[in-house]
């Protein structure tokens, strides 16, 4: 595959780190010192702008399969992916950074009177991505991730491993998990392994199990959740755009609200645009204020201002008043490991949650590719079995790296296999992997 990235930033550094090895990329930027992050990768970068045709000729635009513009600017975003509609076939991919350029291109993509009236295939949002996370994070009491497939009939959660939790110190052999639940994967000190039966849980460990919304809610509130933790009142410490949306979304629910937010006229747009939330105007690093307004009697604390730094001292703080759960945002990718291991419970990125929605969406789409865990290290795939393949018991399957099927759709049925369940021609599988093993799988079964 052929990929063109305009900017130079985190998002284009991780998919050319992540993907040049198999894949022809080409990165744009204005700025050469940016472009020398690259020098040690086997890739192409060309100094300019995306919006200039002569760039975009030389970066071969004709012959790529996707364009994905990650500048700084909205605006340039938007002009370089007209730019290349206009010379290629290319699949577009625009990041923007403002609601009301995410509103415009909606606008223009519903009005379009046909498909070669579009000239972005994907528009992302990172903050209303980034909203989503969090509040699908919120609706499943402890969990540190959610995902759904097939219309919700089958569900991915991660659970982190407490003092409390029951199966610590136990092998996965001896635990008595709910029917039509798997364990896939187990991540341990910033790594990622697929278990076996005579693996042993430990403290901090983040168990990833795989399976229906009915066994792995029974498995959740038998190992992993308290049944006194449904979710009552919220505290969100930032009133920028996820802040306002996060509430927004949360008037919605039963779940009580504060917003804190330091600057005053953003407090009246907040107050005039919330109709159940109580906006307050207080900076959220002041530890006299949080006492006052008992934020250590919170169930979640979320600390989502445009500061890593502020957002990790509210974090700490309201963690260390007695707040049960903290979410929080981070800009800075490479901070993500950091912020979980001095105390913050689940810490979220914008721009990781961009690059989910650029991988699962255009660049793993063509192997399958549903979704990602652990910044990656673990993907699930759904693969079909090729017409010609011989019925076999799971336990017979002889496969080339350790990947566990989960589920299995056969027809409308959804099975979630034990050893003895066959696997058959035309099945339908979503399978937990490495990320190195993805191919292999896919190659396995015969999906293209």
């Amino acid at each position: 595959m052929k990929i063109v990235i305009y900017g130079a930033g985190d998002i284009a550094s991780i998919v050319a780190t992540e993907f040049f090895e198999d894949h022809d990329i080409i990165v744009i930027d204005p700025d050469i010192e940016k472009l020398n992050q690259f020098s040690q990768l086997d890739l192409s970068t060309i100094v300019g702008d995306a919006s200039n045709i002569n760039v975009l000729t030389k970066a071969d635009i004709k012959n790529a399969d996707v364009f994905i513009a990650s500048s700084e600017t909205d605006e340039a975003n938007i002009v370089g992916c007209i730019m290349a509609k206009y010379l290629s076939c290319a699949q577009t991919v625009c990041l923007v950074s403002r609601k009301e350029c995410k509103n415009s291109l909606k606008i223009i993509r519903d009005n379009a009177l046909k498909e070669d009236d579009i000239n972005i295939n994907f528009v992302v949002w990172p903050e209303e991505l980034l909203t989503r996370e969090i509040f699908s994070i919120l609706t499943v009491p402890d969990a540190l991730d959610v995902e759904s497939f097939h219309q919700g009939r089958a569900k991915l959660l991660e659970y982190r491993v407490k003092e409390d939790t029951p199966v610590l110190g136990k092998k996965l052999k001896d635990i008595d998990f709910e029917n039509e639940t798997l364990v896939v994967g187990i991540a341990r000190n910033d790594n990622l392994f697929i278990p076996n039966g005579n693996d042993e849980i430990q403290l901090n460990d983040k168990c990833i199990l795989m399976g229906t919304p009915d066994g792995l809610d029974l498995t959740a509130l038998k190992f992993f959740v308290d049944e006194k933790s449904r979710i009552k009142n919220v505290a969100i410490i930032g009133g920028g755009t996820v802040g306002f949306e996060l509430a927004s979304l949360l008037e919605k629910t039963k779940i009580k609200v504060k917003l804190i937010e330091k600057d005053y006229k953003r407090c009246e747009t907040l107050s005039e645009n919330l109709n159940k939330t109580l906006v307050l105007n207080a900076d959220g690093t002041n530890s006299e204020f949080l006492t006052r307004e008992g934020i250590g009697q919170m169930d979640v604390v979320i600390a989502v201002t445009d500061s890593d730094e502020k957002n990790l001292l509210c974090s700490l703080l309201s963690k260390q008043m007695g707040a049960t759960r903290v979410i929080t945002r981070v800009e800075q990718l490479a901070t993500v490991p950091l912020f979980e291991n001095v105390g913050v419970d689940v810490a979220v990125s914008p721009k990781q949650a961009a690059l989910n929605e650029i991988k699962n969406q255009i660049i793993d789409s063509k192997m399958g590719i549903l979704a990602t865990v652990e910044r990656g290290l673990g993907k699930v795939q759904e693969i079909q079995v090729r017409c010609d393949f011989k019925d076999i018991t799971l336990m017979e399957l002889k496969l080339p790296c350790r990947a566990v099927v989960a589920i299995i759709q056969r027809g409308t049925r959804i099975i979630i296999p034990k050893g003895q369940t066959l696997i058959r021609a035309n099945d339908s599988l979503l399978v937990f992997t490495m990320a190195d093993d993805a191919q292999k799988i896919r190659d396995f079964f015969g999906s293209k």
